[in-house]
């Protein structure tokens, strides 16, 4: 009897897998670049076991740690189609229990995918900011922090269901890509909404959805010829984080032991003379106590966050990445990280967030950078984010006469350093994020100087990115908090008293604001002169700035007066790039300009002149 006993008791074992707790990566595809899978089993001292799998596939490399409650299979998935295994986990050479896996087919096309490029306009969302398409979801048992759209940080209710019905919004806008600070969940106890504090990096918050409905999000953007970004976050987890509460070893984050706050120089990183004790508590300090900082120099830890990246290219079938904190990680770590995502998928962009203020600096941090290369250093990132142009969007138009270093020379200075990018055009450009200062908030609502910034952006180098109800002249101080610069979009949730979605729930200025957007970005989607062509561009005189972008077939001339009287200038100065055009088509007006004669500009004023 005892013994029919503990055969029913392994069967059913065997059946339901309640040794196992989590499979990571749940699921796998056949025919990756890289053939090495490497699977984390959880459960309950399931180090004791020996594992085995299916199929005659090879494990080649088991690995456990201090933490019994682990065990890192690897297998080799070369030539294996796709299939299911089961896991087998022996005692004793006897069967304990048993975990099917799945390898699926990959999409036809899957490592040729197409990302975004200087050719696309990006839109930035938080999304528990941006609409409430399903308000059943705006709470959740399985995550702590509950909706209160009166706490101005806390959870609003935005979600993926939002997005989705919005999308014909953002098609109107001109963008044609997404970018959504993270959907994982992020479980902890307050200011979750921001979702950089992720607890599980498998699964989307339920308060957003769930991952059906990201990958149904994904392809409703390719429906409309748009991509998604997702925002990835390889520098730190939240302290909800599943793993972090029982961590599979002690080296998993940075320990000093315990706790010790980044020192936030970044130069520490590139700087000759620096101490290693600095160097390091820049790299492996935490970002906040909430957030522990992972080492990114454990091969388990880089396994890990490498193909969790790649599961959800996959899965979502995504269109690029922005990489929150970039220069934060492990410095040798981050490069093989990003190395083995664009050999599996060669077309595939990944924007880094490198915050600094010099253009040597940053460039630094770009894919095959000659400057990291002294130091034999290549971080394999393909673009970098642009903050020298936006320092100068902060303040270069309440300064209204031109000095040496001031006004409109500042923004000419910025790209006199274009020469220190490895690819110039593939940078993220922006005035604003959800990180800094609200544009609309410094300048106070001005629409002229919103609308010369939006000419800059939407007519020079790189990839604009413009942050979510920048475009309806929505403000927010930063100085009040983070919530004041993440302020709920006007429309998405039922009973807003404004719905910025429409023109007709537009406000008289939202809709100026919107529409002078929605030009330049649509006008800006069919011009490769834009995405690919030179620029040359002509000392600023009496704070008005004149540059051209040129290629064999078109040239456009943009002015900017940033000045606050009215000016007109000659134009035989530029005759190097006016050659024998004599008119331009002003591209928001549709008025038509003499370039031959003189130009008088209004204070505060912007002209994009398609050349004729």
């Amino acid at each position: 009897m005892k013994k029919l006993l503990s055969l029913l008791l392994l069967f059913v074992s065997g059946v339901n897998f309640a040794q196992i707790q989590k499979t990571e990566p749940p699921f796998w595809w056949a025919r990756m670049h890289n053939p090495e899978l490497q699977i984390m089993f959880y459960g309950k001292d399931i180090a004791k076991y020996a594992p085995s799998v299916s199929n005659n596939v090879v494990i080649t490399n088991v690995v456990k740690t201090e933490n019994p409650n682990y065990v890192f299979v690897t297998i080799d998935t070369k030539n294996i189609p796709a299939q299911e295994l089961t896991f087998s986990f022996k005692d004793k050479n006897k069967t304990a229990f048993t975990q099917k896996y799945s390898l699926k087919q990959r999409k036809v096309g899957s490592a040729e995918r197409e990302s975004y490029d200087s050719s696309d306009m990006i839109y930035l969302i938080m999304p528990d900011r941006f609409a409430n398409g399903n308000p059943n979801n705006d709470s959740h048992k399985s995550v702590t922090e509950k909706a209160d759209r009166n706490n101005p940080g806390g959870r609003h209710g935005g979600d993926i269901e939002g997005i989705i019905k919005n999308l014909d919004y953002l098609q109107e806008l001109g963008a044609t890509a997404l970018w959504s600070t993270p959907l994982c969940e992020d479980n902890d106890k307050q200011h979750s909404y921001h979702g950089y504090g992720q607890s599980d990096v498998y699964k989307i918050d339920p308060r957003y959805g769930t991952n059906e409905d990201y990958v149904r999000l994904s392809a409703e953007l390719k429906k409309r010829g748009m991509k998604l970004v997702l925002d990835y976050v390889t520098n730190h987890w939240g302290a909800e984080h599943w793993m972090y509460k029982d961590l599979p070893t002690y080296e998993w984050v940075h320990q000093f032991p315990g706790y010790s706050q980044s020192n936030y120089r970044m130069t520490t990183q590139f700087d000759p003379n620096a101490s290693k004790t600095d160097a390091r508590q820049c790299m492996d300090g935490w970002f906040v106590p909430s957030m522990p900082d992972l080492n990114q120099s454990n091969p388990l830890v880089l396994k890990y966050l490498t193909q969790n990246a790649i599961w959800w290219i996959e899965y979502a079938d995504l269109g690029g990445f922005r990489v929150d904190t970039y220069s934060y990680n492990d410095k040798a770590g981050i490069a093989k990280w990003t190395k083995a995502i664009t050999d599996e998928y060669p077309y595939f962009n990944i924007v880094g967030e490198v915050w600094m203020h010099d253009q040597a600096q940053m460039a630094y941090w770009q894919k095959d950078s000659k400057i990291a290369a002294i130091q034999s250093y290549n971080s394999y990132l393909p673009s970098v984010m642009d903050f020298t142009l936006h320092d100068a969007f902060g303040n270069v138009f309440n300064e209204d006469k031109s000095g040496w270093d001031s006004g409109m020379q500042k923004v000419y200075d910025n790209f006199t350093n274009d020469f220190l990018y490895p690819n110039i055009n593939n940078i993220l450009t922006f005035a604003e994020n959800h990180d800094t200062g609200r544009f609309n908030e410094i300048y106070k609502g001005d629409f002229n100087k919103y609308k010369m910034a939006m000419t800059i952006l939407a007519t020079v180098r790189g990839i604009p990115q413009l942050y979510y109800g920048s475009e309806i002249g929505m403000a927010g101080d930063k100085g009040k908090g983070d919530a004041d610069i993440r302020r709920d979009f006007p429309g998405g949730w039922a009973g807003d008293s404004n719905n910025a979605f429409t023109k007709a729930g537009r406000t008289a200025e939202q809709q100026k604001f919107f529409e002078v957007t929605s030009k330049l970005f649509i006008w800006r989607k069919g011009k490769d002169v834009i995405h690919n062509g030179k620029m040359m561009h002509y000392l600023p005189h009496d704070n008005v700035y004149v540059y051209f972008r040129y290629n064999d077939k078109e040239t456009v001339m943009v002015i900017i007066n940033n000045s606050n009287e009215s000016k007109t200038f000659g134009t035989a100065r530029f005759g190097e790039s006016l050659k024998n055009y004599t008119s331009g088509i002003d591209v928001v007006s549709g008025k038509t300009v003499n370039v031959k004669s003189d130009i008088t500009m209004e204070p505060k004023s912007a002209l994009v002149l398609e050349l004729k």
